[in-house]
């Protein structure tokens, strides 16, 4: 399909979340909107998908909580989407000396936590920092989270609200001194390790802190960290904001490859082919909601290899005929109904950063479960009773693992994260696992590599690159609308809307609110 037009205010380039975001503000505000996407769909990483041939089941495919998307932004678009919370927030079983048990943290909170963690580690000594911990993170988030959808704060703004304590462990030093300086026992320290680690190949004490950045985000969204089930899928979230752009007047067209940005002072040309004609338009400015890297190279810089980034994730999606039974005896739809912490003891997930950065797939894999079903059954439509989904995330399995051999390198990542699952369960996962009309597993796993070939995210990588922290370093130029908002490129009408913007990452809506609210301030 071809633009009817030839010139429009604002071009976006990708029609993932982001991109939609900016498009729907923008054309809110009268401009003339148009959003390219490459796929047949919108969404990007943000839908849902029956994935398995007859089952009726719709899946998170790739994004499948959300935290960050402020509810300032909900309500600004009109966005009618529902997001649960959780009645678990996480349940890692554990096996000492031998003996299967477990560590419950409810949500909120309760007497059952407190026992949990005192049966775990034989005192409330272990709660109790726990809890004074999380209190000063939820201090930090209460800081960071109003800031988001305005001018970026500088660091030193940030900083002087903060106990310099908390800033310490949080923002200077490598956060792996804060998790052992704070907690003793190992279990607890990886389920606290964990959240810098999603989507994040590093080790606990990296010092370029991008566990730190990581970590950050996972706990600031909306100022309380939580992270809720999108009801209908996330595919009901990228709908949504679809139809406020459309709504609004924004034009999107789908099967349309960008193929180059040039950028000037003056404006913008995108030109883009759907396969068989090639249409170029132009635009005051033209916002990219793909990973930077690659706008480099739609903009005529030569690819470099050197700077791809790298994601270190294994996705696995499952449909199950019945939830499986733990051997700590927990119940399946209390422990499932969070976060399932798999082989994420502290020293678990440092021993399998030290074989993926060695060159192997970790020997114990860490990962974590996620049953979306339990909180939405209105994903499996009309799937027989007992019918859930289930989501694997796996860590510390970076791209180039499996750049030389992908298939076997990825059966074995698979093979080990049913390993780090079936330890805990008195009935292996594959004796649960429903077959599709043909017969098959319903399993379906997607390493960095189908990421990017699904998604045209470099590398695979989620977040598009690093994270960055939500905030200007304090010698940052801050003059222009687009350096104010964190979106700048080194072109003037081409700007980051995406998750390479510097409050990016995760389904936020940031990027593309903030780009679309540094346009606005342009004009």
């Amino acid at each position: 399909m071809n633009s009817a037009k030839k010139n429009y205010d604002v071009v976006v380039v990708g029609g993932g979340h982001n991109g939609l975001v900016s498009a729907a503000y923008l054309a809110r505000a009268g401009l003339s909107v148009l959003v390219l996407e490459r796929l047949d769909h919108t969404g990007g990483a943000a839908v849902s998908a029956a994935a398995f041939a007859g089952k009726p089941a719709r899946l998170s495919r790739y994004s499948y909580l959300v935290s960050l998307l402020p509810t300032q932004l909900v309500d600004d678009l009109g966005l009618d989407i529902g997001l649960a919370s959780r009645s678990t927030a996480s349940y890692t079983p554990v096996i000492r000396d031998g003996k299967p048990g477990g560590l419950l943290v409810e949500r909120p909170e309760g007497e059952a936590t407190r026992r949990s963690f005192a049966e775990l580690t034989g005192g409330d000594a272990e709660y109790d920092a726990w809890r004074e911990f999380y209190a000063d993170t939820a201090d930090l988030a209460h800081v960071v989270a109003p800031t988001l959808l305005s001018h970026l704060p500088t660091e030193r703004a940030i900083r002087d609200q903060v106990d310099p304590g908390i800033w310490r462990d949080l923002v200077t030093n490598p956060l792996g001194a804060a998790v052992e300086a704070r907690f003793s026992d190992d279990t607890v320290r990886g389920v606290v390790a964990t959240d810098g680690l999603i989507g994040t190949f590093a080790s606990m004490h990296d010092p370029s802190l991008v566990q730190n950045r990581c970590f950050l985000y996972h706990l600031i969204g909306n100022g309380t960290g939580e992270w809720r089930v999108p009801i209908g899928g996330m595919g009901a979230v990228t709908n949504a904001l679809a139809k406020a752009a459309t709504d609004a007047g924004a034009e999107i067209i789908t099967s349309a490859g960008v193929s180059s940005v040039r950028g000037s002072a003056e404006g913008a040309e995108v030109t883009w082919h759907d396969g068989t004609t090639t249409t170029t338009v132009d635009a005051r400015y033209a916002l990219s909601n793909v990973a930077p890297w690659v706008l480099r190279i739609l903009m005529g810089e030569p690819e470099d290899p050197a700077s791809k980034p790298e994601g270190a994730q294994l996705k696995i999606n499952f449909l199950l005929d019945r939830l499986p039974r733990l051997r700590s005896g927990v119940d399946p739809a209390v422990a499932f109904a969070g976060t399932l912490h798999l082989a994420e003891d502290y020293t678990q997930l440092e021993a399998a950063y030290a074989d993926a950065a060695a060159g192997r797939v970790p020997a114990v894999l860490p990962g974590e479960v996620y049953c979306h079903s339990l909180t939405d059954p209105s994903i499996l439509g009309g799937s027989p009773e007992g019918t859930h989904t289930l989501t694997y995330f796996g860590l510390h399995t970076p791209a180039s693992l499996f750049a030389d051999d992908p298939v076997a390198t990825k059966a074995l990542a698979v093979a080990r994260a049913l390993e780090s699952l079936n330890e805990h369960l008195v009935e292996p996962i594959e004796s649960c696992v429903a077959t599709d009309a043909s017969g098959n597993p319903c399993i379906e796993a997607k390493s960095p590599q189908d990421i990017e070939a699904d998604l045209a995210m470099p590398g695979g990588h989620i977040f598009h690159g690093h994270l960055d922290w939500p905030w200007a370093p304090n010698r940052a130029r801050l003059e222009t609308p687009a350096q104010r908002w964190g979106v700048q490129t080194d072109v003037p009408s081409v700007l980051l809307c995406g998750s390479g913007a510097r409050r990016g990452g995760a389904v936020s809506g940031l990027g593309g609110h903030n780009a679309a609210h540094a346009v606005l301030e342009s004009l």
